[in-house]
């Protein structure tokens, strides 16, 4: 039994060790990357890596260790012959993996996925076309040496005929086959990536601002097996129209230039009083219409959110662009639709080139941070985060063990707590510089999470367990406003709340219901308090900001300033396989797989079908070129 466990992990620890041997191949191939890296960061894509690396070596140990609890009944060298055939096949995958993925990033800036696979498959003579005959040649000769050497290691170490002869027939055969089973069934951790709630991802790896770097900690066979997993070819989705028609009519719907400059000094335009505030934006898991008073709904769950709204600025007629978090973050935080049938965040690769209110801001001087109290590797929100622009990321890790009691991590109380602790950190750092020329403005967002099923939250005021966790978290927002007053920071902040998605209620994806929820800012900046009935979505959040702080937002297409008069006003969301298009004219709520409307309300019914659908198909267009 000894020989066949040994047997199991070294197979294991060989396939890591090859992992760890192409990350230094892949770093010494693209060393001008990381020549400006501190050595600890280089040595820590091997650590943040190692993730990755163990779950592929998980994946590509189960056929060996299935053998090996067969060679406790049968030492056949049918078997020997069998692995020996498996180990060759893997070689060349993974040798053919190493090379493609050393020579497409330098063109593509991305890790090997199938991408190259959709070029390859569907115009192979074009793909091939683009490289010399030499060079093709030259890459085939890598490619089988590559796959020898593997294969003459795999056969040394693992199958060896020493090796093979040392796997004897055991006299008692049941217990050693519990046991590599045992081990086998083990296998199922790292390929999980552990017992939290996100499985395992390419983002989990994610560790730096140095985008180099966390690529290089990337494992090119994993990126290869999430890809393919996921691959869709989005620009032949969604297909309304001619393009010339979509293209028409989608002009009609992004922001008009503003007039002028002088704008921003408006006070009909401008909702702030200073010109670089710090922004605080906090994402309300949940959150939405229904529990507010001062939005026509319930009278007795967010009181300090309608306590707030009376001397803030409170849009009236705001709409989330769908119904998960992760297509609302990506909403809020870059100015992207949600997509129906998808969501981008699972794709780091085209995330990494949307654009975000924290890479504007960071380019204009602000110091940005990210609290969330739950596990950042969720959805792979961690490499969309850091890709982003954020500098600084606080999650559940970076809090005892002891305060992780949700199960989604830490209760929202502590999170603000945190953020409430390094902004007084800040002050004392502040206080010793009366003139604070030096000071970087700050764009921090706080997402929280209690208020998420199971609703299990320490506080009790209403009988209703949802409610009461709605509740709880509206009493922390609060907390956490009435203590940030009292901070330095507070005259010159807009904090902006804003929900991710409409939880807790059992409305039909059909109902406009769904989607309402509220959009306030608030803080010392802010010029006065005002109740604003324009209509926009979460999407529109990115251009409005940027808008009032004069910073350009050409980049995001799709987002809209809600403030500038001459653009338009509309709200549009997702949910699957349908989207919603609300206007003065026109609420409608079409069905994409029955090509059907479902609803249509308003003075001109069928309007918003044709505008929905060109913008629908803009954004596959957009999501495909990504």
């Amino acid at each position: 039994m000894k020989e066949r466990i040994l047997a199991f992990v070294k197979t294991y620890l060989l396939y890591i060790v090859i992992f760890l041997l192409a990350k230094v191949a892949f770093m010494l191939r693209y060393a001008g990357l990381y020549a400006g890296t501190a050595l600890v960061d280089r040595l820590s894509v091997f650590v943040h890596g190692l993730k990755l690396d163990c779950a592929v070596a998980a994946y590509l140990t189960v056929i060996p260790a299935l053998f090996y609890i067969v060679s406790v009944w049968s030492l056949s060298t049918l078997w020997r012959k069998l692995l020996k055939g498996y180990f060759l096949i893997v070689s060349a995958l993974l040798s053919i993996i190493f090379v493609a993925d050393l020579v497409l990033y330098g063109y593509w800036g991305f890790r090997f996925d199938a991408t190259a696979l959709f070029y390859f498959f569907s115009s192979p003579a074009d793909t091939m076309s683009s490289v010399s005959p030499w060079f093709v040649a030259a890459g085939v000769l890598v490619i089988i040496l590559i796959a020898a050497l593997l294969q003459a290691l795999f056969v040394h170490v693992l199958i060896g005929r020493r090796a093979y002869e040392r796997l004897r027939l055991p006299y008692a055969r049941v217990l050693p086959s519990i046991v590599l089973l045992l081990l086998t069934a083990a296998l199922f951790i790292p390929i999980r990536g552990g017992f939290t709630v996100s499985t395992m991802n390419t983002g989990k790896v994610y560790f730096s601002n140095v985008m180099a770097l966390n690529h290089a900690a990337v494992n090119p066979v994993f990126n290869l097996m999430e890809s393919l997993s996921k691959q869709k070819d989005f620009g032949s989705q969604y297909r309304f129209m001619d393009e010339a028609e979509a293209d028409r009519l989608f002009a009609t719907l992004v922001d008009a230039p503003l007039a002028a400059d002088s704008l921003r000094t408006d006070s009909a335009y401008s909702l702030f009083r200073i010109d670089r505030p710090d922004v605080c934006l906090v994402i309300l898991e949940g959150f939405n219409s229904r529990i507010m008073s001062s939005l026509g709904g319930m009278d007795d769950v967010a009181v300090c959110m309608d306590s707030l709204s009376q001397e803030g600025i409170l849009f009236t007629r705001f709409f989330a662009n769908s119904f998960r978090t992760d297509r609302g973050l990506v909403a809020v935080l870059s100015g992207y639709p949600a997509q129906p049938t998808t969501s981008i965040m699972k794709y780091p690769r085209k995330t990494q080139y949307l654009p975000s209110i924290a890479g504007s801001l960071r380019s204009a001087g602000y110091d940005t941070r990210y609290y969330y109290g739950g596990d950042a590797d969720f959805t792979n929100m961690r490499s969309y985060l850091m890709s982003s622009g954020f500098q600084h990321l606080v999650s559940d890790v970076d809090f005892p063990v002891s305060e992780r009691l949700s199960k989604w991590g830490v209760h929202d109380h502590l999170v603000f707590g945190r953020v409430l602790d390094d902004l007084r950190a800040e002050a004392g750092r502040d206080a010793g510089d009366s003139l604070d020329v030096d000071r970087r403005p700050v764009y921090q967002v706080v997402q929280t999470s209690s208020s998420h099923e199971p609703f299990e939250v320490p506080y009790r005021r209403l009988q209703d367990d949802i409610l009461n966790a709605f509740a709880y978290t509206d009493s922390c927002v609060g907390d956490f406003i009435r203590q940030y007053r009292q901070l330095p920071q507070w005259e010159r902040t807009v904090v902006i709340l804003v929900p991710d998605h409409l939880g807790c209620f059992q409305l039909s994806n059909y109902e406009f219901e769904r989607y309402e929820i509220p959009l306030l800012m608030i803080g010392g900046a802010v010029r006065e308090p005002r109740r604003i009935d324009l209509i926009g979505s979460q999407h529109d959040i990115a251009a409005t900001l940027l808008g009032q702080l004069g910073l350009p937002h050409d980049e995001f297409t799709f987002s809209k300033d809600l403030m500038n008069a001459d653009g338009p006003h509309f709200a549009f969301f997702t949910v699957p396989d349908a989207f919603g298009m609300v206007s003065e004219d026109n609420r409608l709520i079409y069905d994409n797989s029955s090509a059907t409307i479902v609803v249509d309300e308003g003075p001109q019914p069928g309007k918003n079908c044709s505008l929905g659908q060109a913008y629908l198909q803009k954004l596959y267009d957009d999501l495909g070129a990504r």
